[in-house]
């Protein structure tokens, strides 16, 4: 690789909007902000929902016979 031609790759500090931080490495020069982070995403918390506005979870159901 060249010299003199690449960003500098250092420590940052990633905070998500629910308090959750953490350590990684990146060419960003300051820290991150993010919303939204393992700790506090519905699909690994085990808190997902399914939501249906136009009943089609129950139209498949009725139409595959399934409870």
């Amino acid at each position: 690789m060249k010299a003199e031609i690449h960003p500098a790759y250092g420590d940052i500090t990633v905070t998500c909007s629910c308090g959750n931080t953490f350590n990684t490495r990146s060419t960003s020069a300051k820290d991150i902000t993010i919303e939204v982070c393992s700790q506090c995403h519905p699909f690994y918390t085990g808190k997902q929902k399914l939501v249906d506005t136009a009943g089609r979870v129950d139209k498949f159901r009725q139409k595959y016979g399934m409870k």
